[in-house]
């Protein structure tokens, strides 16, 4: 009897480490394909690009809930409950703000830019270090390969924000037609913040070391 006791109060085949591991995979999937749709040349491989960074973030989605669903069922978790939250509800944030991105770009019909090609590359970046530091997470044996990916990341996320200060500083000095200011600033600003989505999520892995140190 406390042998089946004691295996119910286990967590489920570390079921949140695969679960992050997908979510993360999925991110570098989607970033990858926000890369190519800004800079493909083809209209009809940009649209067929746009479904599929969609397809992608509805893959996220499925992710998120069956992790948020995991983590009401389990009594016990690898780590702080509110973290798991955190750390998976940051990583759905990006696959957001690619996807509300891609779709103001295709709507607006935004001609892309030197910048914002250098955004989405800087958001495949963060999504490659997010991905190798969240691997790192199930044994913890690599403590610094975590934080310094967590440094990378928070690097990448300060050369964004240069990027969008001065692309909207030339915005306004040189766009006369403020609905072309409106459209490129909404897209601009998706961009931007899926880099901040990326740093929140480096901010969860420091605090899970921290509290697991």
């Amino acid at each position: 009897m406390t042998f089946n006791i004691f295996r119910f109060f286990q967590p489920k085949d570390k079921i949140f480490y695969v679960l992050f591991e997908k979510a993360t995979a999925n991110l570098i999937d989607i970033s990858k394909a926000l890369v190519e749709m800004v800079t493909t040349t083809s209209p009809a491989r940009r649209k067929e690009l746009v479904r599929e960074i969609e397809r992608l973030e509805h893959v996220g989605d499925n992710i998120t809930h069956e992790t948020f669903h995991e983590l009401s069922a389990n009594f016990i978790t690898p780590f702080d409950r509110e973290d798991i939250h955190s750390l998976i509800s940051a990583v759905d944030d990006i696959a957001d703000y690619v996807h509300g991105s891609s779709k103001r770009i295709e709507i607006y019909k935004v001609e892309t830019t030197p910048s914002i090609i250098k955004l989405a590359e800087l958001i495949q970046k963060c999504s490659d270090e997010l991905h190798n530091a969240v691997c790192e997470l199930k044994n913890m044996k690599n403590i610094n390969k975590i934080k310094e990916a967590c440094v990378r990341i928070n690097s990448i996320e300060n050369h964004a924000d240069d990027i969008f200060d001065m692309e909207i500083a030339k915005l306004f000095e040189e766009e006369k037609n403020a609905v072309e200011i409106i459209k490129m600033k909404e897209v601009l600003s998706a961009l931007e913040t899926a880099t901040d989505m990326c740093e929140d999520a480096a901010n969860v892995l420091e605090s899970i070391l921290v509290k697991n140190a």
